[in-house]
């Protein structure tokens, strides 16, 4: 911590000797200003805000005591003073303790014994800065606690009106920005708009509804011309890791009215919602005019969803995900209800693992922080990219499972194919066994054996008639019907078209 001083002697050479003879810089110290007169150096102290004033007692046009004595008359801020003189005037010592002065020096300066001072100085200064800092805060935390009581309409004290109408009367208007900020980065983000509005004047920040934070700024002008505005957008400034709802509120000519700004900027946050991307500021006086839908004709679209994840069909999930998006926001749906919408969804989505049997509802819950939505910072299109997303993983989770399922009943079912293919079976009769739709059936069997039903039906009959024909035992029509074949034609033309020749044939080229 470095602290700045101001030197005052009429003597050059004096001031000099203390700039040159004195380890400022080693001992904590920063030399902002001389001059050579009480009056002058008045005038540097209003200027310059030194933290310590080494002055010199007798000097022309104002001495050292009486530049401390108008000092001190004036009620300014709190300035350290050091009188510096020779033995012959240390009646001017016992004066100037007088005016609260408890340190001085006598010249010739002897650079051990300034020093020796100047540390004890240096250590008074630490004490009493550490005590003004934690009186600001007590201060600042007691006003931010009457503006909250103020911005959520609670009724004041008499001496908190009092202290509100003073702090008031400093600004032409006031306003409220409120920040809905991303859970993560909450504290992170409090802390730096701390740092920035510690040195602002006439700007707050207050607490409001969970992962919500109010900065109550006041301004002279134009509003967004004003140096607390340009605050708040140093405090705002983006980047890609941080979700950030902003929104300004109407301004108020009084601090009084500070509620109303508080109500219209949690509107103006609101229609964050249906922006691209999270930077930037939404202006009450922008959406004024505009209003939230509340339908209730969107179960439907609900539906929609679901049903082509339980249908496992990727493409058409996807369309009907994008086509909620496109109604939620070309109808301005209010955004409340899309989330509950699609936390609900996600869900319903999620219930299907049910017949999984590596992954749990509660894992997938987990993974996509679904309990975490409703209250979050995301817009429309993040919102619905999640439910996209843990729509398409529960797809295919399904699709894997039904594959793993589908391998183990595919040696069931080609068995039952072996010990009745003779019976007339067909891909409906095989189906209703397996309790598998017929579609999916087909799709199967093509899938593991590389041939569809019917020709794994004709190539298994065609194969036992082949053995038959070598047993001379039957009629080739005694033959077709065994096999499964309703008429000879039939069976002649499936022999001939895998065999290439007739029964006949066949049976007179072999025998």
């Amino acid at each position: 911590m470095m602290f700045k001083v101001l030197l005052v002697d009429d003597e050059p050479g004096a001031l000099e000797g203390m700039e040159l003879w004195v380890p400022w810089g080693e001992m904590g110290f920063e030399i902002c200003g001389t001059c050579d007169n009480g009056m002058e150096g008045l005038e540097k102290i209003r200027e310059l805000k030194p933290d310590l004033v080494v002055t010199d007692v007798n000097m022309p046009i104002m001495s050292g005591l009486e530049m401390i004595k108008a000092w001190r008359e004036q009620g300014k801020s709190e300035v350290s003073f050091v009188v510096v003189s020779g033995y012959s005037d240390f009646e001017y010592a016992q004066k100037a303790m007088h005016y609260g002065v408890h340190h001085y020096l006598l010249k010739p300066l002897i650079a051990e014994e300034a020093e020796k001072e100047l540390y004890d100085i240096r250590a008074e200064l630490i004490r009493k800065s550490k005590q003004q800092r934690l009186e600001r805060i007590a201060d600042y935390e007691e006003t931010v606690t009457v503006l909250k009581k103020l911005m959520m309409a609670q009724s004041l004290e008499e001496g908190e009106q009092a202290i509100i109408r003073r702090m008031s009367a400093l600004q032409e208007r006031w306003n409220i920005c409120l920040l809905q900020v991303d859970s993560p980065i909450v504290t992170e983000f409090r802390e730096r708009a701390s740092s920035v509005i510690s040195t602002a004047s006439s700007m707050f920040l207050v607490d409001a509804d969970q992962g919500h934070l109010s900065i109550i700024y006041g301004f002279n002008g134009d509003e967004f011309e004003s140096y607390s505005w340009s605050k708040i957008l140093e405090i705002i400034q983006n980047d890609q890791d941080q979700r950030l709802f902003v929104g300004a509120g109407h301004s108020q000519p009084s601090l009084l009215k500070i509620s109303s700004s508080y109500r219209t900027a949690k509107t103006a946050v609101k229609y964050r919602f249906y922006n691209q991307g999270y930077d930037g500021v939404t202006l009450y006086r922008d959406i004024e005019g505009l209003q939230f839908s509340h339908p209730y004709d969107q179960l439907q679209l609900m539906d929609t969803i679901l049903r082509a994840v339980e249908l496992m069909d990727q493409d058409e999930f996807a369309g009907a995900v994008n086509r909620a998006r496109e109604v939620f926001r070309t109808s301005f749906t209010q955004p409340d209800i899309v989330k509950k919408l699609v936390v609900h969804m996600m869900h319903r989505i999620a219930e299907l693992t049910g017949i999984v049997k590596d992954i749990s509802e509660e894992e997938i819950i987990e993974k996509y922080r679904v309990y975490e939505l409703a209250g979050s910072v995301l817009n429309l299109d993040e919102l619905m990219g999640r439910l996209q997303a843990i729509g398409m993983e529960i797809i295919h989770v399904l699709l894997q499972e039904q594959s793993q399922q589908a391998q183990g009943v595919i040696f069931e079912i080609n068995q039952y194919i072996h010990e009745h293919y003779r019976e007339g079976l067909t891909i409906k009769k095989l189906a209703e066994v397996f309790f598998l739709h017929p579609v999916y059936l087909g799709q199967l069997l093509i899938k593991r054996n590389g041939m569809g039903f019917n020709d794994m039906i004709h190539k298994l009959r065609i194969e036992e008639a082949v053995r038959l024909l070598a047993d001379h035992s039957y009629k080739n029509s005694e033959i077709a019907e065994r096999v499964g074949y309703s008429s000879y034609g039939q069976f002649a033309k499936q022999f001939e078209r895998r065999m290439g020749m007739s029964p006949n044939q066949y049976k007179n080229s072999k025998f």
